[in-house]
């Protein structure tokens, strides 16, 4: 509850010192990466913490605000933090994945400049190097609409976090070495919320009061299902849009999704289940967590509610029912600008298709039958920005070629300013979850079986909403509009993370001849080189 008092107290200091002040503010952090010991299930394990935390802390801000984030690396190997949803508006170079930016060496340091440029909602961050997400290192990132700005939400009380995801008992490194000798990951060993194991999360409400909760699934590979005993939730917001506030009494959170529900606490005084179970498993992994009414003098008891089955109509038909809630304002009034996606034709159509095989005798994922490699220790952003090659933009077809899986370092040629569709083709047995960094886009559609160009018949072309996870149902497709604004390097990846460290990612270069700092920013003056780009600080550096 203090937690909730000090983010109502930072809002109402900003919204006096913003209307006095025109320059957007400035957030400081300096975090420091260690191992620690952790034991979320019980067992002793190795864990990455931020500052002594696991979770990490929490990120708080208002749209527009810079964010200034010092991370010192203090484990004993390469290190980098990725912002999961936040789009770096011209300025890739702060992505922190591997084909944008350097690692920051052991015993290193690197300062992260990032604006929550015309953003608002919830969002996280994660270490996307060495199969570190595996051992913790998350957060959640959360950016309030700035002064003047109405949002279409009731008052409510407190503002809550929910990390959940599937976990594993075993040291990160020994999952590592398991993909690294080219093998499958065994399944998980169960579930955390807020890094906390069978009812170690809990979440004191007032009776009568209402309650915001941001649920991100920030795991490695399994949809989950959230729900509250008794209560049902009205879900305001999917990463970064205001919804139809549409009302749910449990709701699937595909790995690397985020929402935000309201819950009120409208039942009688006693502790609720809080429950997060795995979907479209055979074994079925399930944690609790606690809804304590502050007035409450018993505990949790009783069954668990139970929650879908493994069906998938169900889960799309919640999909479909997830839709922007068009009278609202966003980060600034009138979201949705000068034209509506769907008055706007699309110049290309794109679609990826996934793979699995084996490579040399080894486990490899493949989008379009091309498994990603890295090329060699050079970012493809610096290498890219220097002019000094090594990549070659185009490698991947725009359509899925069938055939058999090939190494490579596949990087997608898009023009700017551009407004495209991509298909994401599933042709495998599990749900699947894509994610592109840098942008929102709109979810157009999603349905069984092969798509076709009479599929785009069925297209939500009013209402859609815009975000930057989708969830690719088993012999399925998901179609999405894209407005490439962004200039830039941006990763596109499979959310399944064993997946993406085999090679179920690539790159999409949106490439601009323009050099202006209205289009994209200049490498930053203290950014991390590495590789075939050691000692390039020759050309001019603003940031």
């Amino acid at each position: 509850m203090l937690l909730n008092k000090l983010i109502v107290v930072f809002l109402v200091s900003f919204l006096i010192v913003n209307s006095i002040v025109a320059e957007n503010p400035y957030r400081f952090y300096e975090w420091n990466v260690t191992y620690g010991t952790i034991s979320p299930l019980g067992v002793p394990q190795q864990g990455i913490l931020i500052n002594g935390q696991f979770p990490g802390p929490d990120i708080i801000s208002v749209t527009n605000d810079n964010i200034i984030i010092n991370v010192f690396n203090n484990l004993d190997d390469d290190f980098l933090i990725s912002w999961h949803g936040v789009q770096n508006r011209r300025n890739s170079f702060q992505d922190g994945v591997w084909g944008t930016t350097c690692p920051i060496p052991p015993g290193k340091n690197f300062t992260y400049r990032l604006q929550m440029k015309d953003q608002i909602g919830s969002f996280y961050y994660f270490p996307s190097t060495a199969f570190h997400k595996a051992a913790g290192g998350f957060g959640s990132i959360r950016i309030f609409s700035g002064p003047f700005v109405t949002v279409p939400l009731p008052a409510y009380s407190g503002d809550f976090i929910a990390l959940i995801g599937d976990w594993y008992k075993r040291n990160h490194t020994n999952l590592k070495a398991i993909l690294d000798r080219g093998h499958k990951l065994p399944f998980p060993d169960g579930i955390l919320i807020n890094g906390r194991g069978p009812n170690g999360a809990s979440y004191t409400v007032d009776q009568g009061q209402t309650y915001r909760l941001r649920i991100s699934n920030v795991g490695l590979e399994n949809s989950l299902n959230f729900r509250v005993e008794g209560h049902n939730m009205t879900l305001v917001e999917v990463e970064g849009t205001h919804t139809m506030q549409e009302t749910y009494t449990s709701l699937d959170v595909h790995v690397g999704q985020s929402y935000s529900v309201l819950i009120t606490a409208d039942q009688a005084p006693k502790d609720y289940y809080i429950v997060v179970s795995s979907r479209f498993t055979s074994k079925v992994l399930t944690t609790t967590g606690v809804l304590h009414y502050s007035t409450s003098n018993s505990t949790v008891s009783g069954p668990i509610p139970s929650g879908p089955t493994i069906e998938v109509g169900w889960s799309l038909h919640q999909a479909r029912s997830i839709r922007t809630n068009l009278t609202a304002n966003g980060p600034r009034p009138n979201p949705q600008g000068a034209y509506h996606y769907g008055m706007i034709n699309t110049t290309r159509t794109i679609r990826l298709a996934t793979s699995a095989g084996q490579v040399n005798g080894e486990q490899r994922y493949a989008v379009n039958s091309v498994s990603f490699v890295p090329t060699d220790d050079t970012p493809l952003k610096l290498a890219d920005y220097f002019k000094i090659g090594g990549f070659y933009p185009g490698n991947i077809h725009d359509v899925p070629i069938g055939g058999r899986i090939h190494l490579n370092t596949s990087v997608l040629q898009t023009d700017y300013r551009t407004f495209i569709e991509i298909v994401f083709e599933n042709k495998e047995s599990i749900v699947q979850s894509w994610h592109i960094a840098g942008y929102a886009f709109w979810v157009v559609g999603m349905d069984g079986g092969h798509w076709t160009s009479a599929s785009r018949d069925q297209y939500n072309l009013r209402d859609a909403v815009s975000r930057s996870t989708t969830q690719v149902y088993p012999r399925s497709w998901t179609a999405i509009y894209i407005a490439l604004d962004n200039v830039g390097i941006w990763n596109i990846r499979s959310e399944f993370w064993a997946r993406r460290y085999l090679g179920q990612q690539l790159y999409m270069r949106v490439y601009t001849t323009s050099t202006s700092l209205q289009d994209e920013y200049l490498i930053p003056n203290n950014a991390l080189l590495c590789g075939k780009v050691v000692g390039f600080h020759n050309k001019t550096i603003l940031n």
